[in-house]
């Protein structure tokens, strides 16, 4: 799993078992692979690449994946049943019917030598929806306990059961606007959230960002970095203040559409949100969240090890499931046609 949040590789080793259609996981073993500062600048500008240069890199970038695979199975000495790959998303544009993650299927197996699925989003697209988010399988199999789930990523989306179906959206920024912020500084991420909370609130900034267009659309809905750069960079470098300043007042939009949102859907008080994602370790983050939500939910956040690959684990279970030619892509959640058993399959030369 690769994210917008842009911070590097995921992989993690999965066991996957069905009984009388009950699904449970043990996640065995795990790596986050960081990228260079080349690798993230190559991802987070390819979107600007012409198609020979993006499609030279698509293949590229398979073989490096296929390469990090390799060597994760060989140190771990895994049995490997397929590798499921989200591979990383460079355009999301749905409402052009298009969406493209890079990572080609065939170099990844020819590298790794493994069978590959991949290619999760492109179906369900063709198909009229939105190709995102793509989590919430995972979420009603693995964890239908809880009445929200919601995942901190470079986005905020969640997903929760409404009259007999998945519902899920993307909600806004998350790590996205937080990490833009710190890396114009020369930093990774702010640890823990501890810069935003020696910050102050810019009430004007706060205010554009809350107004934004997105918000106020029906779901299903999804953005991408194409609405990051469109939307939400202007108004961020509309403001030369603190960095601490300007996470700080991110911080707190994030969490008033969150809380906007769980505030809309949920059907009792006390409701109980699970939160996943690098967004689930920004200390300061969650206790703003906690704050804004007051008792209309509870949030629960799980061990480190779920936080960071609840992703990669989940596309693991879109691979079990397409292998099986089972539904893994919900029309509730994307505004398909239909549901859908997605993914490619492609075997190692």
């Amino acid at each position: 799993m690769s994210g917008t949040s842009l911070d590097g590789l995921d992989l993690a080793y999965c066991l996957i078992q069905e009984k009388d259609n009950r699904y449970t996981f043990e996640i065995k073993a795990v790596n986050s692979i960081s990228y260079t500062n080349e690798m993230q600048l190559r991802l987070k500008d390819a979107i600007l690449l012409p198609s020979d240069t993006l499609l030279k890199f698509h293949n590229s970038y398979g073989t490096w994946l296929g390469e990090q695979a390799k060597k994760f199975i060989e140190t771990n000495a895994l049995d490997v049943d397929y590798i499921a790959s989200h591979g990383h998303t460079t355009h999301h544009q749905p409402e052009n019917g298009l969406t493209f993650q890079i990572g080609s299927g065939q170099h990844l197996a020819n590298a790794s030598g493994q069978k590959v699925i991949c290619d999760f989003r492109t179906n369900d697209v063709a198909l009229g929806g939105q190709g995102a988010p793509l989590v919430p399988i995972g979420d009603r199999l693995f964890f239908g306990a809880y009445d929200f789930c919601l995942n901190l990523g470079g986005i905020s989306n969640v997903s929760f059961e409404h009259q007999g179906q998945r519902i899920a959206y993307d909600i806004g920024l998350a790590n996205m606007i937080l990490n833009h912020i710190t890396r114009k500084s020369g930093l990774e991420y702010d640890k823990g959230g501890k810069l935003a909370k020696s910050g102050k609130i810019i009430p004007e900034m706060l205010s554009r960002l809350n107004a934004l267009e997105f918000y106020r659309l029906p779901f299903p809905k999804s953005i991408g970095y194409e609405w990051f750069i469109k939307e939400v960079l202007p108004i961020v470098e509309a403001f030369p203040h603190r960095m601490e300043d300007l996470l700080c007042t991110s911080v707190h939009h994030i969490c008033d559409q969150v809380a906007i949102q769980v505030k809309q859907n949920s059907q009792k008080e006390g409701s109980t949100l699970l939160v996943t994602g690098g967004g689930a370790l920004n200390d300061y983050l969650i206790e703003t969240l906690r704050e804004k939500l007051g008792n209309t939910a509870e949030l629960v956040v799980p061990p480190k090890q779920l936080i960071e690959f609840k992703e990669a684990l989940v596309f693991a279970l879109m691979g079990a499931l397409r292998a099986e030619e089972k539904i893994n892509v919900l029309s509730s959640v994307t505004g398909a046609k239909t549901d859908s058993s997605s993914g490619v399959v492609f075997l190692p030369s």
